[in-house]
């Protein structure tokens, strides 16, 4: 069962969401000036849905043992709980409370409209990754090609006319979970892992904003990770920063994860090898030490960010290979610490996150290795740092320290000074207004 301060965080999330019928910028701090806010071509309607497809779900949050107890990471709209009781920054949020965080937000999104004629965006505020978990570890199981049929029928029904006005381009949701888990093809018989979600063709129209996204479908687009930052002001954006940029940097590469150690070659084995064979103990080009893993097994360091973030904050370079899938969280959690991030396959990061790190840029802030020139060629990844000129890694450093505030997540409810900043969810919610502002004109031309 949920705790009683989890279900007092359901009720207040639900107070909230009924205050979305006002026209206006209604839960946003008092001392913004709404007349400031130039809304044009950035009016987004908030589609009203029933509570079986967002807040339901989340009273749920125990009954998937195979997944995980998510209760303890609801408070907070979906912040999870504070990393101590004096926190007003960090949290243990967890990663799949993404579409929880996005549709607080969007609760206090600046212009917001009842009317969904003249919106130029309709948001779904759906959380298709929760409702995922009865499909992928509970009792549906075997019926992963139903996950979104009911949704799409209501979407389509009720108020027909938003949706058959633009016959779902318009629309827009977030799915907190990899595509590659809502992309098993349908018909597949026996099921494999996944659902079918993004293959059904009634939602081959609507953008998705995913933690990672396949190349091929227009629709798919990768956000960040929610990391465990998210500070409620300026100033404490601003003490962080300065605190990454005096940081001590006594390693020269770090690795936090898990895996690497079966006997089939791959780029984490590799890592732990190289790492293991680093036993230097001088001062070498500015570092203690060649190498550390922080050994992240079991989902250890998933809720505890001083576990990975105190050794970043010391090392000067975060390895990022890849996984079960390409991309990472470690990868946001690196940049927040301003250890430069160290990738192995463009599908990591270079490829999924152009909104909020911009592919030309990569260069700037990170270095790319080819895994298969490591795996099998025998490249050292720490010959390859150690030749990158220190005035070339301080320049790198600045660069992330400068990406920072775009790849995190501010805290609900937080100062005027902040949201001066664009953040993650700024971004995204940019970025998908372009991207249906484009599809828009593209579907007017087809059908002229």
């Amino acid at each position: 069962m949920a705790s009683v301060a989890t279900v007092l965080s359901i009720t207040l999330f639900l107070l909230l969401l009924q205050l979305t019928i006002f026209p206006r910028n209604v839960l946003s701090n008092p001392d913004q000036d709404p007349t400031s806010t130039d809304c044009t071509d950035r009016w987004i309607h908030i589609r009203r849905l029933p509570p079986r497809f967002n807040l339901d779900l989340l009273s749920n949050c125990s009954q998937y043992p195979l997944f995980d107890n998510f209760c303890p990471y609801l408070p907070n709209h979906g912040l999870g709980q504070k990393t101590h009781t004096r926190s007003l920054s960090w949290f243990r949020t967890d990663p799949s409370m993404l579409e929880l965080i996005f549709h607080r937000r969007m609760l206090e999104y600046p212009c917001l409209t009842p009317d969904p004629s003249l919106a130029n965006a309709v948001y779904l505020p759906y959380y298709a990754g929760i409702d995922a978990l009865s499909y992928l570890y509970g009792p549906d199981v075997n019926a992963s090609a139903e996950h979104g049929v009911e949704f799409f029928d209501f979407v389509q029904d009720d108020n027909p006319g938003i949706w058959a006005r633009h016959a779902g381009h318009d629309h827009f949701l977030v799915m907190a979970r990899p595509a590659w888990d809502f992309s098993q093809p349908l018909g597949n018989d026996p099921p494999t892992w996944g659902t079918s979600f993004l293959e059904l063709p009634e939602f081959y129209n609507v953008t998705a904003l995913t933690v990672e996204a396949r190349a091929w479908p227009w629709q798919e687009q990768a956000i960040p990770y929610p990391t465990s930052f998210h500070p409620p002001s300026l100033a404490l954006l601003e003490s962080w920063i300065r605190r990454v940029r005096r940081s001590r940097r006594s390693t020269l590469m770090l690795f936090a994860g898990g895996g690497g150690v079966s006997a089939t070659p791959n780029i984490r084995r590799s890592i732990r090898d190289e790492c293991e064979n680093s036993n230097a103990t001088q001062n070498i080009g500015g570092h203690v030490k060649f190498c550390e893993v922080v050994d992240c097994s079991n989902g250890v360091c998933e809720h505890d960010p001083v576990r990975y973030m105190r050794p970043m904050l010391q090392a000067s370079f975060c390895l990022q290979p890849p996984g079960d899938t390409p991309t990472r969280r470690s990868t946001f959690d690196s940049l927040l610490a301003g250890c430069i991030p160290v990738f192995f396959e463009d599908l990591s990061a270079k490829s999924q996150y152009n909104w909020h790190l911009p592919e030309e840029e990569y260069g700037e802030f990170s270095v790319s290795i080819p895994k298969e020139e490591v795996v099998f060629k025998g490249l050292r990844i720490v010959d390859v740092l150690m030749g990158i000129p220190r005035t070339r890694v301080e320049k790198m450093r600045e660069k992330v320290l400068e990406l920072m505030p775009r790849i995190l997540y501010r805290r609900h409810g937080s100062s005027l000074g902040l949201r001066t900043q664009k953040d993650a969810f700024d971004i995204a919610v940019e970025g998908a207004l372009q991207r249906i502002k484009s599809r828009l004109k593209e579907v007017a031309v087809e059908t002229s």
